[in-house]
């Protein structure tokens, strides 16, 4: 029987499993702006061979890595040979939240707090939430915002930033292992029929800014030095 496609995203398409899960289909699109990519672009810019592969690659590393650490995530199984992921099935936040934990203070960061630090500066594992909206900007929100527009609980905040600077830790001490330097990474999470909090979508180079000897590595280079 034919999995029915249930959501065609940017970089993912999302079909539904007879046994109630979801299959996540990687694809070669990224998003970026006149052939450029960029990470932090709303719209597919250009197409690159075998970045669906690596993308899931690194997701299988770094979810089966977590689960071990006995964090929740959405992650069942992966399939290689075509690009695709089983999921549990997970409620997104409101229309779909972005999580961001910063080691460093870089991009938005610095354009909107620049004036109190300088850029590259350590940060505590700051963690910060974003609605995705492309129209708006992907606007910051709040923890009182959230609770009071009924997105989430106070408790599923605070699992969601515990959850975010565990797994940020897990990245960036891997990353460091090889010579590299997690300044900033962004995650999603949705949250299971009890109200459980999972981490879902992916962990990919795309969603992470990662430096090496003080320069920036862009994602397609950073999957090659990480599987290298």
């Amino acid at each position: 029987m034919e999995n029915k496609l249930v959501y065609t995203g940017k970089t993912k398409n999302v079909y539904a499993l007879e046994n109630g899960n979801y299959l996540l289909k990687f694809k070669d699109d990224c998003t970026g702006k006149d052939g450029v990519f960029d990470p932090g672009e709303n719209s597919i810019g250009l197409t690159i061979e075998g970045v669906g592969d690596v993308n899931l690659r690194m997701s299988i590393y770094f979810f089966e890595k977590i689960n071990a650490a006995g964090i929740k995530t959405h992650f069942v199984s992966a399939d290689l040979d075509n690009t695709t992921m089983e999921v549990l099935p997970a409620k997104v936040f409101g229309h779909g939240l972005e999580v961001i934990c910063r080691h460093k203070a870089v991009g938005s960061f610095i354009r909107r707090y620049g004036e109190y630090i300088e850029e590259g500066a350590d940060l505590p594992a700051y963690v910060e939430t974003t609605f995705k909206n492309d129209d708006k900007g992907d606007p910051l929100v709040t923890k009182d915002a959230l609770v009071a527009l009924g997105i989430m609980t106070e408790a599923q905040y605070d699992d969601i930033k515990d959850m975010t600077q565990k797994i940020t830790r897990i990245v960036a001490d891997d990353l460091k292992e090889k010579g590299l330097v997690l300044y900033d990474i962004k995650f999603e999470y949705g949250y299971d029929a009890a109200g459980k909090v999972m981490l879902i979508d992916e962990i990919a180079s795309g969603n992470m800014r990662v430096y090496k000897d003080g320069q920036y590595i862009d994602p397609m280079t950073l999957s090659k030095l990480f599987f290298a």
